[in-house]
């Protein structure tokens, strides 16, 4: 998990980082959880074999347990592994984090669970196909379970999503996806101006705009889809079958000293050691905690960057009223909205540089909070609160719901600021499998902004990995092998 930054700090565990001059006084009650202590290098012997550095740590750990697997990040990706192992197999499992679940890219997103925004036929789809069906399936069983189901338990909402243009362009686009994913067999239907007003009366598009709706899709709370999860796999410590381990970096990795072979995980305070897998699933730390972990080779230096984004939380906001989850189209192409102020433009030169990429996304929750969206920028592991962000993404907002240009945005009045890092891959679809030459050292990651979308899909997946099955979806999109091999610095 990494950086993440909320107007209210529910783990006092977690002491806040100075705040910044840049910000004025009246942010300051903006806390900053620490972003993770980096990992740092451990000089030793070069092994060509296995690429891994000394694991002899100084001073010795407090302790040592054995597993069957460890997973090394405790976000949403790595905690469904646990959960999927420990319902589908007879393994044990340990989870180590060097924060705790939700301070990451995992509790600053949106929530959604949308087919609007695939591609059907490119090498995610069946991924998320599969994903979208097992949370389909685990909302049922809650329901099943009574006690407030689904909506109580995980924040569970059947909204529909509106992908939403507002030029004839746009429109043309939009008409092209509905077929696609009807043919797909997902329910989608595209919508002229006035059908839209009519399931959105506060939206605006124009007399040329419009939307594609799909009614299926949902969205998640992930504090409450967090929250469960991990009641679930606290229930099998009793059995010994489970053990999670947070505020506890991982250092390195622990080999036989005759063979070589990856045999666990050291933490600050731990060993760790896994029978049948290591589990890497830190997100977009996993290049940091790879290098750290394994010698410079190029096949191997999975680019993996920090994509930062910003969310705005209105608690219980009442100016605006949403019956179904939102999304400009702009989205899905990464289309750039310059703070400056200057027109759209194409994402893929400038955003490298830095520059700012604003969508419009707005979702409301179970507890009526309403959630704004979303900004993309690289600036590494940055945690600052940028206010002209926040100004940019109201802006935005208020293009599509005039409404909202009538109410004064007080960032400092029942608001919660969420900043997160996703996990962004270059080539956009993420990485899932074994490290070529250490067959039991297994990444989980790149899932950028999908992360709780794609989760349950790819913990079926990478459990189908250890247990030598075939999988439901196919592997091979995310191999590592032959992938980064033209990787640089």
């Amino acid at each position: 998990m990494d950086a993440t930054a909320f107007a209210s700090a529910p783990n006092p565990s977690h002491a806040p980082s100075s705040s910044s001059s840049s910000l004025s006084a009246s942010y300051s009650r903006v806390l900053r959880f620490s972003v993770r202590d980096p990992w740092r290098r451990r000089r030793g012997q070069r092994l060509p074999l296995h690429a891994l550095r000394s694991q002899r740590p100084e001073p010795a750990p407090a302790s040592a347990s054995h597993h069957d697997v460890v997973v090394v990040g405790a976000g949403i990706i790595g905690l469904s592994i646990a959960r999927h192992l420990l319902l589908h197999t007879p393994l044990s499992v340990a989870v180590a984090d060097a924060a705790v679940p939700c301070t990451g890219a995992t509790g600053a997103g949106q929530g959604y669970l949308w087919m609007s925004h695939r591609t059907p036929g490119s090498d995610t789809w069946e991924l998320a196909v599969r994903s979208k069906q097992l949370w389909e399936e685990l909302a049922a069983e809650v329901d099943g379970l009574g006690g407030g189901g689904a909506r109580e338990r995980l924040g569970w909402m059947r909204t529909g999503s509106l992908l939403v243009g507002r030029t004839s362009e746009e429109m043309a686009t939009l008409e092209e996806r509905t077929k696609a994913l009807s043919q797909a067999g997902i329910r989608a239907e595209c919508l002229s101006a006035a059908s839209l007003h009519a399931l959105e009366p506060e939206l605006y598009v124009g007399h040329d705009g419009g939307a594609m709706f799909l009614p299926e899709d949902c969205q998640i709370d992930a504090f409450q889809a967090v929250s469960l999860i991990e009641k679930t796999n606290g229930s099998y410590s009793s059995e010994g079958r489970y053990m999670e381990i947070y505020n506890d970096p991982a250092m390195s990795l622990v080999r036989s000293e005759t063979t070589g072979t990856v045999q666990g995980v050291q933490t600050s305070k731990h060993i760790l050691y896994g029978r049948k897998a290591i589990v890497i699933a830190s997100g977009a730390w996993t290049r940091t905690l790879l290098r750290s972990f394994l010698e410079p080779n190029p096949a191997l230096d999975i680019p993996v960057m920090p994509r930062k984004g910003h969310l705005l939380v209105l608690d219980k906001f009442d100016k605006l009223k949403l019956n179904h989850g939102l999304m400009e189209l702009g989205y899905v192409g990464h289309q750039v909205a310059k703070s400056s102020g200057t027109p759209l433009s194409s994402e893929s030169s400038e955003d490298e540089h830095g520059a700012l990429s604003i969508s419009m996304t707005a979702t409301m929750n179970t507890k009526g909070n309403l959630i704004l969206g979303s900004s993309r920028e690289f600036k590494g592991f940055s945690r600052e609160v940028d206010m002209s962000i926040l100004k940019c993404i109201w802006d935005r907002a208020a293009e599509f719901f005039p409404t909202l240009k009538n109410v004064h945005l007080d960032i400092d009045e029942n608001t919660e600021i969420r900043i997160g890092h996703r996990p962004f891959m270059p080539d956009g679809k993420p990485v899932i499998g074994s490290v070529p030459d250490l067959p039991n050292v297994l990444i989980a990651t790149g899932h950028e902004g999908s992360g709780l979308a794609l989760a349950l899909g790819t913990a079926e997946m990478v459990t189908d990995m250890i247990l030598g099955n075939p999988g439901k979806v196919d592997f091979s999109p995310f191999s590592i092998k032959d992938r980064f091999s033209g990787n640089s610095g």
